[in-house]
């Protein structure tokens, strides 16, 4: 199913956070209808680094294209600012597109941007966003593959002109909006309360950071659509291997943790090595047959 009609069919779905193709595929098993991968979780596990605008383009159309091979399930897309103007932002959607990518999400910081959730942030003009998103409309292939845009102009100038650039996001055909990091309840509300009428809404969800943390439900009987949880896998995997390595420190062997992880066969099924060395076998077979023939 597209992500537009699973947006049109659910209430609220859930998009977790995943930075490769091994947590795609993982969250996927799990049954999520749909998939983020996280600009900030790349800068985490590819960069060792912070979310301070140093992960480029291609850098995250290699991931997209990484990702959508090993799993279908519908992947969006954190594409920062665009990198750049107008233009740059149409060469993002066009390869994030190509790469497969379901939704494309531009934000309207400066650059270097930063997590939405530190302090110190700056903003474009409404004007030259709503230009981006514009841009973005007329650079994709296919109208499946939805633009959202947000704002983090609440931290900059309040929540009201928050909503004011949001409202015209969605008058420039945005297909989601998107205010990053409301601080209280009631700013969730009065986002929902004046914006789902508009368009599908975004919460993001971030452990520690100025939004209070609410479930899927709440946010969904508030009036939002989609709810992300985009750094939680980076912040449990670093929270395990920060476990894991002291334990090896220490005891110079994995048998203390041996509870906490899978064993050679376990990460093999999850992987699927049972089922890529048939299929590997077949067309061997395959092969084979056809050699004689010849």
């Amino acid at each position: 199913m597209s992500l537009r009609a699973t947006l049109a069919a659910e209430p609220t779905t859930i998009a977790p956070g995943v930075c490769d193709a091994l947590t795609a595929s993982i969250a996927a098993g799990a049954g999520f209808k749909a998939l983020y991968l996280t600009g900030a979780g790349i800068a985490y596990t590819r960069l060792g680094r912070p979310d301070i605008g140093l992960v480029s383009m291609n850098e995250v159309a290699e991931i997209i294209a990484m990702v959508t091979d090993r799993v279908d399930t519908p992947l969006l897309v954190d594409a920062d600012t665009g990198y750049g103007n107008a233009l740059n932002v149409q060469r993002t959607v066009r390869l994030f597109e190509r790469a497969g990518a379901a939704a494309i999400q531009i934000e309207d910081q400066t650059s270097p941007k930063r997590c939405g959730h530190l302090t110190d942030k700056s903003v474009v003009s409404a004007g030259e966003m709503v230009g981006k998103i514009k841009a973005a409309l007329d650079a994709r292939r296919s109208s499946e593959t939805l633009i959202i845009a947000r704002t983090d102009a609440l931290a900059i100038e309040g929540a009201e002109a928050a909503i004011e650039r949001a409202e015209r996001f969605a008058e420039a055909g945005a297909d989601i909006l998107f205010i990053e990091a409301p601080r209280s309840s009631e700013q969730l509300s009065a986002i929902a309360g004046r914006l789902a009428s508009l368009r599908p809404l975004v919460a993001n969800m971030v452990e520690g950071g100025s939004t209070p943390i609410h479930s899927a439900a709440e946010l969904g009987a508030l009036g939002f659509r989609l709810v992300i949880f985009p750094g939680g896998v980076v912040r449990a995997l670093a929270h395990t291997a920060s476990q894991y390595y002291r334990s090896l420190a220490e005891a110079g062997s994995n048998r203390p943790f041996v509870d906490r992880m899978l064993d050679f066969d376990g990460l093999n099924a999850l992987l699927g090595t049972p089922e890529m060395l048939a299929l590997g076998a077949r067309y061997e077979a395959d092969g084979g047959a056809a050699e004689q023939l010849a």
